[in-house]
C-alpha cells in the first residue's frame, strides 16, 4: 500500500488506535494531519514519531459541529485537498440500566451519540464537500465489534457504532458516483495504553479468553485494516465492514 504525497486526516489520533494509524500512513508516504481534542502533550509527542515531513496538528473538538467545518477548512487550506479522512474519535460511558438514574442514563446517551455518531456524520459531510470538488476520496470509520455482540454495560456505545455502520453504507452508496470510497474497521478489544491502566487483572483475563489467539488486538493490526480501505484497489470493497477482533465474534 503506497500513499505517497496523499493527505489524511486522522480524529483521535493522539494515541490508541489513532496514533497507529497516523504511523502507519506515514510510513507509507501520507503527509498526516493528527486532530485531537485537548491533550497538547501528547499530540506534539505523536507528531514527533512520525516518520517523514509536512504532518500537523488540527485541534478541536468533533463533538462541536462547528468545529467540523472549520478542522475541514484548515486541512485543506493547509494542504490543498483532503484524500483521505478516518474518523476514529469515540468515547464509551458505563451506564447500566439497572445502577444509573435517569439523569446519568439519559447524559450517557446524549453524550456517547454526539461524539461517536453526530461527529463522524458531520466530519463526514464537510469532507465529502471538500472530495467531492477535487474529485473524490476516501473516509472510513472506526467501528466496534459491540456494535453486533451488544454492550449491556453501555449500551449507548453498541447503539452509537452500529449507527456508524449503517451510516457508512448508506453513504457508500450515495457517494460512489463522486468517487468517494467508504469504510468500516470493527475492532474486538485493543492492546491500547488505556487499557492498560483501567482493566482489572480478571478483566485482562477475561478478555483474552475471548479470541482464540489468547491475546487482544495490537493498534497496529487495526490500523493495517484501515489502511487497506483507504488504499488504491480498494474501491469496489466500498460499503464493507473488517472485523478485527481474532475471531472473538463471528457474524454471518
Amino acid at each position: 500500500m503506497n500513499f505517497e504525497n496523499k493527505k489524511v486526516l486522522i480524529t483521535g489520533a493522539s494515541r490508541g488506535i489513532g496514533k497507529a494509524t497516523a504511523l502507519a500512513f506515514a510510513e507509507k508516504g501520507a503527509q498526516v494531519g493528527i486532530n485531537f481534542r485537548s491533550n497538547v502533550e501528547e499530540a506534539k509527542k505523536t507528531l514527533s514519531e512520525l516518520p517523514g515531513s509536512g504532518h500537523e496538528l488540527f485541534q478541536g473538538d468533533i463533538s462541536e459541529k462547528a468545529n467540523c467545518q472549520s478542522i475541514i477548512d484548515e486541512f485543506v487550506k493547509t494542504y490543498g485537498q483532503l484524500d483521505v479522512l478516518v474518523n476514529n474519535a469515540g468515547i464509551s460511558i458505563f451506564h447500566e440500566i439497572d445502577k444509573v438514574d435517569f439523569d446519568q442514563w439519559t447524559s450517557a446517551w446524549e453524550n456517547t451519540f454526539k461524539t461517536n455518531l453526530f461527529a463522524a456524520a458531520n466530519m463526514t459531510y464537510c469532507a465529502a464537500q471538500a472530495m467531492i470538488k477535487s474529485g473524490g476520496g476516501r473516509i472510513v470509520n472506526v467501528s466496534s465489534r459491540g456494535s453486533f455482540r451488544g454492550e449491556p454495560t453501555k449500551p449507548a456505545y453498541g447503539a452509537s457504532k452500529a449507527a456508524l455502520n449503517a451510516m457508512t453504507q448508506s453513504l457508500a452508496k450515495k457517494l460512489a458516483p463522486h468517487n468517494i470510497y467508504l469504510g468500516v474497521v470493527a475492532p474486538g478489544f485493543t492492546e491500547t495504553e488505556m487499557a492498560a491502566v483501567t482493566l482489572t487483572p480478571a478483566e485482562r483475563e477475561n478478555l483474552l479468553r475471548e479470541s482464540p489467539f489468547k491475546r487482544m488486538a495490537q493498534p497496529s493490526e487495526v490500523a493495517h485494516a484501515i489502511l487497506f480501505l483507504a488504499s488504491e484497489g480498494a474501491e469496489y470493497s466500498s460499503g464493507t465492514i473488517i472485523d478485527v477482533n481474532g475471531a472473538s465474534y463471528l457474524r454471518n
